[in-house]
C-alpha cells in the first residue's frame, strides 16, 4: 500500500507504454528504501497501458488525464504528491537496487543541496553503449557545458520539493526538450550534484522516444530565448548563452534551407541577428 505521508513521491509519466512501464515500476518497486509513494500519470495512453497499471492495486497511485505531454504529467505528479523529494522515472528507463536510499542518504548528508542525479548506464536497441566525452556528466555549477546539450537525466535525478518554488515547473509549451529547460533554470543558479555511481539503466532506439524526435535544436532554441529574456543570467552566462544560441539557430536555419522550408529559416535567421 502507498504511503500516505511519504519521504520521497516518485513520478513516472506514460503514454501508450504498455509494452515497457511494467518494468520501469517493478524496479521501483524492488528498492530497498520504502518510505515514498510512486505516482504513474496516464497521459491520456490508447493502449492497454491503464490495464497493467491496474494491476498493482494500491501499490502505486495511478492519475488520469488527456493527452497534453510529458511536461504537463510530470506537472500533474508534482502538484499531486506530497513527499518533501521528489523523483522522476521515464518510463522506458529502470532503477538499479539502492538508488533511493543512496540519494536520500547524500541528502541526509548535504543538507544544503537541493537536486543530485548518479550516474547511469546506456543500453540502446539493448546493447550497452559508452556514453561520449561530450555526454560525461559533471557535479556543481556547468550551465555553460549544458547549454550545448543536456547533462542532466529526468530518471536520474532526487530533488527537495523546495526547488519548484525557486525555479517553477517544467514548461509545456515544449514539445520536447522540456528537462533541458528545467535544467538550465536550475543550474544557472543552483549546484546539481553528481553521485558517481551508475544507479539507473537509461534504454533507447524505439521509435516512440522522445529524444529521437527530429529537429530537437529548435526547442533548446525556445528554451535559451526565453532565458535570454528574462534577465536572470549572469554577465558571462549571457554571453555563453548568447553564443549557443546563434549558433543554434545559425545551424538550424540552413537546415531549413536544405529542406526547402525557407519562411522557418527566416525566422531562425531573424533570431540570430537579434541578438
Amino acid at each position: 500500500m502507498f504511503n500516505k505521508n511519504p519521504a520521497i513521491s516518485i513520478i513516472i509519466p506514460a503514454y501508450n507504454r504498455a509494452w515497457i512501464i511494467k518494468e520501469a515500476i517493478d524496479s521501483v518497486l524492488a528498492q530497498n528504501f520504502y518510505d515514498f509513494e510512486l505516482i504513474v500519470v496516464d497521459d491520456g495512453s490508447s493502449d492497454n497501458t491503464l490495464e497493467i497499471l491496474s494491476s498493482y492495486r494500491n501499490k502505486i497511485k495511478v492519475i488520469k488525464q488527456i493527452n497534453r505531454g510529458v511536461s504537463a504529467a510530470r506537472n500533474k505528479g508534482i502538484l499531486s504528491s506530497s513527499g518533501d523529494y521528489i523523483a522522476f522515472l521515464d518510463s522506458d528507463d529502470i532503477w538499479l537496487p539502492g538508488k533511493l536510499e543512496t540519494q536520500f542518504e547524500f541528502f541526509k548528508n548535504n543538507p544544503e543541496a537541493l537536486i543530485c542525479q548518479t550516474e547511469e548506464i546506456w543500453i540502446k536497441n539493448g546493447k550497452r553503449m559508452n556514453p561520449g566525452k561530450r555526454h560525461k556528466k559533471v557535479s556543481g555549477m556547468f550551465f555553460e557545458k549544458s547549454l550545448e546539450l543536456c547533462l542532466v537525466s529526468p530518471s536520474a535525478v532526487m530533488m527537495k520539493r523546495s526547488l519548484f518554488d525557486l525555479v517553477g515547473l517544467f514548461d509545456e509549451s515544449l514539445l520536447a526538450c522540456e528537462d533541458y529547460d528545467l535544467w538550465l533554470r536550475v543550474n544557472h543558479k543552483y549546484p546539481v550534484f553528481l553521485i558517481d555511481t551508475p544507479l539507473i539503466v537509461k534504454r533507447g532506439g524505439h521509435d516512440d522516444q522522445l529524444s529521437g524526435m527530429h529537429s530537437l535544436d529548435k526547442y533548446r532554441i525556445q528554451s535559451i530565448h526565453k532565458l535570454l529574456e528574462s534577465n536572470i543570467l549572469t554577465k558571462d552566462q549571457q554571453r555563453a548563452a548568447i553564443n549557443i544560441f546563434k549558433k543554434k539557430c545559425h545551424v538550424y536555419a540552413q537546415g531549413c534551407q536544405k529542406r526547402g522550408r525557407m519562411d522557418e529559416a527566416a525566422k531562425y535567421l531573424k533570431l540570430y541577428e537579434s541578438f
